[in-house]
């Protein structure tokens, strides 16, 4: 008796969890959606009181005119060369570090820990003065290698608290086991820890270069020069001085712009999802 209520109590709870979730997915897919929409839209329909889903004369001249009016692919170019070095260094430093904070557990270790969380609430204004003249010291305003220096910075906290996680994850015992073999510390990092983190050092180097492949506020302020701006400054150029936006160019430059992070995704969330330490103890 007691199991069939529960079975009937779980059925209406299991609904509306998948209720709550598929609103959740329209919540997010909304915004991408209509931005689909919108940039293959004619003038004419953008101007339209009563919008629809679909376009009923769909078109490529917003994303012609988008490559015409502004640069797109050097803008382009200068977001991928910055979040690509940026993400790998990060994440270079970032995991000897998180190995050392993961294996000895000092009270050092814990404040550096509570600190990498903390600094996560920073707002961007509160450290772009300091950040401006350090970079103004170093000569590097209004250049890629300042640019990916902050970059750096800012990712390295959130890439420590990910892959302290993942290390953490790894069982000491593999660890212990490779050392009474006769294997030596580096031999066992490189050869047992270091292939069961792959996973977790893949997503961490993606958020990461998500991270500075969408930031906007440090490349605005720091970059002044047209020929070394980014995707997202470059965007800003489809909005007037009075705030009136080219909408049909820019929804196509902004549709563009979020390709590289989905196809990337799409390619690796296999190994990212997939186990960390599948296959990694012997029966």
């Amino acid at each position: 008796m007691s199991t069939t209520r529960t079975t009937r109590t779980s059925k209406p709870a299991r609904a509306g969890q998948y209720l709550a979730l598929l609103c959740y997915l329209v919540f997010l897919a909304f915004p991408f959606l209509w931005l689909i929409s919108t940039s293959f839209k004619p003038p004419r329909e953008l101007a339209s009181l009563h919008p629809t889903w679909i376009p009923k004369d769909p078109t490529l001249a917003n994303f012609r005119q988008a490559f015409d009016e502004q640069p797109l692919l050097r803008a382009a170019g200068n977001s991928l060369i910055a979040a690509v070095c940026a993400a790998l260094i990060a994440v270079l430093i970032a995991t000897p570090m998180a190995y050392v904070m993961a294996r000895h557990r000092t009270l050092l270790a814990r404040a550096a820990t509570g600190w990498v969380v903390v600094s996560q609430a920073f707002p961007f204004v509160l450290v772009i003065i300091p950040l401006f003249l350090v970079l103004k010291n170093l000569g590097q305003i209004n250049s890629l290698p300042g640019l990916i220096m902050v970059y750096v910075v800012w990712s390295l906290p959130f890439a420590l608290w990910m892959l302290v996680g993942y290390v953490r994850a790894v069982p000491t015992e593999l660890e212990e086991a490779a050392s009474v073999d006769g294997a030596g510390k580096l031999r066992t990092l490189v050869s047992i820890t270091a292939p069961l983190l792959a996973p977790g050092i893949v997503a961490t180097v993606l958020f990461a270069f998500i991270t500075a492949w969408n930031e906007f506020f440090f490349a605005l302020v720091l970059l002044k020069t047209p020929e070394k701006q980014t995707l997202p400054v470059v965007l800003t150029h489809f909005i007037g001085a009075e705030g009136t936006a080219d909408l049909g160019p820019l929804a196509a430059a902004a549709f563009l712009a979020t390709l590289p992070s989905l196809v990337i995704f799409a390619l690796i969330q296999k190994r990212i999802t997939g186990g960390m330490l599948t296959g990694a103890v012997k029966s």
